[in-house]
């Protein structure tokens, strides 16, 4: 009898509980209808920087928040333009130009995630895409105003380069890399830019002869130009002087935010450098800055920094010369052991065997190596292969023994007081000892630094790329 009447109870609990769900099933959720119900946002612009033409954007995402005690229901979401907007939209998963009937729960939010494409207009101008998203609910209508900046560019897509000439106005976008060929030369002009899409790169088998000037500088670098990414190394691969590439010159360059900024192969001309990199700047490389392998290279007045790796490897002997060149490296992205500058003279084949290859010369001259490692000079010789090295009237830091025949003029381990090193501006200030410390002579060689300061109307030159200039305002770009 017991048995019975714990069934029945229970039966009958399952039937109530059964019947209230069905009831509250029925029942039809309470929705705010008034017209002074307004919902929030959490921007009132969305804002893209450049987007390339008939390259899509990065996705920018914004908030709509219920913030009342009851749900809302959005009539409708959609893009003012409609179809023929620049614009997409993506609403809970649902990618269209409207989204109709679209509930917000109390207090809940929802994201609306915005990209867009800009279609080609033949115009060296940037131009300004605009478009807006409207929302309506409760017979009101509230918008985000959605704003993008295109630029027109020659695209570059897996492009096998012959002689050429690239110039300012559109710039030039690298997709999935090109190569200049043997034999050809690509000349580039001042004023042009030339942007990487990721994991993209330029190859130099020919030559590569890049003038630009103080007033326009060439530009290599990254396709992301939203201001978060304008220090952010590793976006793209870099450049490759491969072997047989040759008479390659740089001049008012500026390279960043590579994985690798120059890597130069072995040279092919006993005549010329195959790099001669002058008045150039190589910053925000997760990698190495400048790589020389057994290879021929002439740098003067460059500042090379904020290196993931070493700033400038010279490896495989070659023969190197550096003068006013800046090497500062206080890179604290990820932990760094190497130094700013490795100097080599052999290798190591897959069989374990060594080969020694001549370090002919490596010369730094008025020139700063700097950084926030204990030292910044590193040295892998194989003793029985020749190596020459001098480092003058430099300041340097090292802790190696600086009293041989190979330091002359030195300034050892002195902070050379950067402006702001952790803020990239590698100008020296007042109380540098770089300051009137160069030679005279390398400095009338090179009579203007990065900043087209003069170095030769005063005492002396000042050691590295700038020139100690108390009344400019002219900052480190």
């Amino acid at each position: 009898m017991l048995l019975q009447v714990r069934t029945k109870n229970l039966l009958l609990a399952i039937l109530i509980g059964f019947v209230s769900i069905i009831i509250s099933s029925c029942e039809k959720d309470e929705f705010i209808t008034d017209s002074s119900a307004f919902l929030e946002f959490s921007t009132d612009t969305v804002t893209f920087d450049t987007v390339f033409t008939n390259i899509g954007s990065t996705t920018k995402r914004f908030t709509v928040k219920n913030p009342y005690d009851k749900n809302i229901e959005i009539s409708s979401i959609e893009l003012a333009g409609g179809k023929n907007s620049d614009f997409r939209i993506n609403i809970n998963g649902i990618k269209d130009t409207k989204v109709t009937d679209t509930e917000i729960k109390a207090k809940d939010s929802l994201f609306v995630f915005v990209e867009v494409t800009v279609d080609p207009n033949e115009s060296d101008s940037p131009m300004v895409i605009k478009d807006s998203v409207i929302f309506n609910s409760n017979s009101n209508m509230q918008d985000i105003k959605l704003i993008a900046w295109g630029q027109d560019v020659h695209l570059i897509k897996e492009e096998i380069l012959e002689s050429q000439t690239w110039t300012a106005g559109k710039p030039y976008l690298v997709y999935n890399s090109a190569l200049v060929d043997t034999g050809h030369t690509l000349q580039i002009e001042e004023g042009s830019k030339v942007y990487f899409h990721s994991n993209s790169g330029l190859y130099v088998a020919g030559t590569l002869i890049a003038d630009g000037s103080y007033e326009n500088p060439i530009i290599f670098q990254g396709d992301r130009l939203e201001s978060y990414y304008e220090n952010i190394p590793g976006q793209w691969t870099g450049i490759f002087m491969m072997p047989g590439s040759k008479d390659n010159y740089l001049n008012h360059v500026e390279i960043k935010n590579a994985i690798h900024g120059i890597s130069v192969d072995m040279p092919v001309s006993t005549t010329t450098p195959t790099l001669t990199l002058s008045n150039s700047k190589i910053e925000h490389i997760s990698s190495v800055g400048l790589q020389a392998r057994g290879s021929w290279v002439h740098a003067n007045n460059c500042l090379i920094s904020d290196c993931g790796d070493y700033a400038v490897a010279l490896t495989l002997g070659g023969s190197y010369e550096f003068y006013h060149t800046t090497i500062a490296n206080y890179w604290n992205t990820t932990p760094r052991s190497s130094p700013s500058v490795l100097l080599n003279n052999y290798y190591i084949d897959k069989n374990n065997q060594l080969h020694g290859r001549p370090l002919e010369k490596a010369i730094f001259a008025n020139s700063i190596i700097y950084g926030n490692q204990p030292s910044e000079i590193g040295f892998d010789f194989e003793e029985d292969v020749e190596y020459n090295y001098i480092f003058d009237h430099s300041l340097i830091k090292i802790h190696a023994d600086t009293s041989s025949d190979n330091f002359q003029s030195v300034i050892k381990n002195e902070d050379p007081e950067f402006v702001a090193p952790y803020d990239y501006n590698f100008q020296i200030d007042s109380l540098s000892p770089a300051i009137n410390a160069g030679d005279p002579v390398t400095g009338g060689e090179y009579p203007y630094d990065l900043n087209n300061n003069s170095r030769i109307e005063d005492e002396a030159p000042d050691i590295g790329a700038f020139e100690y200039a108390p009344n400019s305002t002219d900052i480190e770009k």
